[in-house]
């Protein structure tokens, strides 16, 4: 096996044995931190800091992870343009927030006959939303629904993103004047 010194530097390829012994020697354990390397890496190390550290790294690679939150917004075919123009508002502003929008369309009884109107719908609320965000997924027929992902942009949604965590900005608060 390869093995490296508690400080980092290269001892060399040695046999198992005399790995162990040096380990024992200087007070710390054989830690293998690459398995599948030819020949296999070891260090000497505290096998307790590596455990330690190792679970820091995981930590902070699953903080720096963005949560992804899937908003969903149902319409109808035959959908009034007021409640068209409602529904577009809420995508925009579940786009704004930096969340993934699923749209779906629900056909009941003969309207299952014309899908395209459920297509051109979607496509049309493509079109008005583009500026926030992209279709991720396109329309898709899933029994008697169909079914369109809207994501946000990038930039936009990380900085709207960081608005939300951070907060609004606060006002400073004017000192009470006495009215004695």
């Amino acid at each position: 096996m390869r093995l490296v010194g508690p400080e980092g530097e290269q001892v060399g390829i040695v046999p198992i044995g005399r790995a162990l012994e040096l380990a024992a020697e200087s007070d710390l354990d054989l830690v293998e931190v690459a398995p599948m390397a030819r020949p296999p890496v070891c260090k000497l190390m505290d096998y307790g800091k590596f455990k330690y550290e190792s679970a820091q790294k995981a930590r902070e690679a699953r903080r720096n992870q963005a949560l992804t939150v899937i908003k969903e917004m149902k319409l109808r075919p035959k959908i009034d343009a007021h409640d068209y123009e409602t529904k577009k508002g809420h995508v925009e502003r579940f786009l704004k927030q930096g969340d993934k929008v699923k749209v779906t369309i629900m056909f009941r009884g003969r309207e299952q006959s014309r899908p395209e109107l459920g297509f051109r719908l979607l496509q049309r609320l493509a079109e008005d939303i583009s500026e926030l965000g992209f279709v991720e997924s396109s329309p898709k027929q899933d029994g008697r629904n169909m079914v369109m992902v809207v994501a946000p942009h990038r930039n936009a949604a990380k900085a709207n993103r960081a608005t939300r965590i951070a907060g609004p900005p606060r006002a400073e608060a004017a000192p009470a004047e006495s009215a004695g």
